[in-house]
């Protein structure tokens, strides 16, 4: 193997994420910069991802997935950026070194910086405790997506969905204006897993319905799936063996979570957040190894593509500034009450930070408070949050290096 080709920046993935960052380093100065991305074509999901809603805040108006890559890829294009498609890192280490392997045989990269953009993956059926075969006619949601908006094929007709996942309700909506008859979908937990609007564009206007603290617990069918058994579910999500009901189906839709892809962040020894799936990271977005940073989906799901764009860009800013000099140190450990998780977990002294988390349950009248030594940093107030919902709390300066607590809870009632 030939020595290895040395880069300021090298990009793994060339989604919303990855080329958002190119783009911002590209405008700061940073020229020497590489993305990898393993698909025939840059972009991400949103190359699938057909319908409108994207952009509404960073271009103010409402774009397809494809529409929205395009306002990145195009530019990155024009400015001679170098991107590799049809690109699989097969490998990274602690001391930034990328393995990459594509039709131009093997290629290993030796990085100032790395940033992971590899976004995130599915929660498929093997992750679920459901009985029975393994018959055709059981998709992800976004492989199904892919099956319907990229290959135009259909992959059924008396469609079951389980989750209430934001993709998992496009696709109730999409597979109906197919002619498809989606049947319900059926969600686990007392409230719906995806936006609010969503539910209400994708189910309500179409007539779905949305069967709450449900679960599919057996597959029927053989060759192709003939039915399923779905039952009502306790508090502790344990299913009611006497609510059990068989529906015929020929195909069930599992949108029922997204996993940060983080492979190649634990070979080069990240440390992975257990609630997150993603990278521990400080406010400068690095991950516990130095010199790897790490944005969009693959450090936490995010609900908006606009976010994902928006925090690469952040990242970029943090790039430039430690290809200059290390960056400060982040002794200050941040952790959530009421919160799904946290991100950043780690802040340093003397700079204003910005910190993103979802509730635990949906609240309304949810105050969020950061906390540091008894005293309240920080105070917001929102009306309505579910955890479909992206928060975002930003903090001031901290002069202390004591940990600072998020606590969310219902202002009508505050021990909830």
């Amino acid at each position: 193997m030939n020595e290895p080709i040395m880069k300021d920046v090298v990009i793994l993935g060339g989604g919303p994420a990855g080329l958002a960052a190119a783009l911002a380093l590209h405008e700061q100065g940073v020229r020497d910069l590489v993305i990898l991305e393993r698909e025939p074509e840059a972009g991400g999901i949103l190359r699938q991802c057909i319908h409108d809603g994207f952009g509404l805040t960073r271009f103010h108006e409402a774009l397809t997935g494809p529409e929205y890559a395009k306002r990145f890829l195009d530019p990155v294009r024009a400015e001679g950026i170098e991107l590799h498609t049809g690109t699989t890192v097969t490998g990274l280490t602690d001391q930034r070194v990328v393995t990459a392997v594509s039709r131009r045989g093997l290629t290993q990269y030796q990085a100032r910086a790395v940033i992971l953009a590899m976004g995130c993956r599915e929660r498929a059926a093997g992750a679920l405790p459901m009985y029975g075969a393994r018959p055709a006619g059981v998709f992800t949601a976004g492989v199904a997506q892919a099956y319907v908006n990229l290959c135009n094929n259909m992959v059924g007709r008396e469609i079951v969905i389980l989750g209430s996942g934001d993709i998992g309700l496009i696709m109730a909506r999409r597979l109906t204006l197919e002619g498809a008859h989606v049947l319900g979908v059926y969600e686990i937990l007392p409230h719906p897993s995806g936006l609010p609007r969503n539910v209400t564009q994708c189910l309500d206007d179409f007539h779905i319905p949305l069967h709450l603290s449900h679960t599919v617990t057996e597959l029927h069918g053989a060759a192709r799936l003939e039915a399923v058994t779905v039952c009502a579910v306790d508090d502790q999500r344990c299913p009611l063996p006497e609510t059990a009901r068989r529906i015929p189906c020929d195909t069930l839709i599992l949108s029922v979570g997204l996993i940060p892809e983080n492979e190649l962040s634990r070979m080069a020894g990240v440390q992975l957040d257990s609630q997150t799936g993603g990278p521990v990271v400080d406010q400068f977005l690095q991950t516990t190894v130095p010199g790897i940073f790490a944005a969009g989906n693959v450090l936490h799901v995010h609900d908006v593509a606009d976010d994902v764009s928006a925090e690469a860009e952040f990242l970029a800013e943090q790039v430039v500034r430690y290809l200059a000099g290390p960056l400060p140190p982040c002794p200050i450990a941040v952790t959530g009450r009421g919160c799904g998780h946290v991100v950043p977990q780690q802040l340093c002294r003397g700079e204003a930070a910005v910190l993103s988390f979802r509730p635990a349950a949906p609240r309304r009248h949810l105050v969020v408070e950061a906390v540091q030594d008894g005293q309240t940093l920080c105070r917001r107030t929102i009306p309505y949050a579910t955890p479909a919902q992206m928060v975002h709390l930003p903090i001031p300066d901290l002069a202390d290096g004591s940990p600072v607590e998020v606590c969310c809870y219902d202002d009508e009632n505050p021990a909830v």
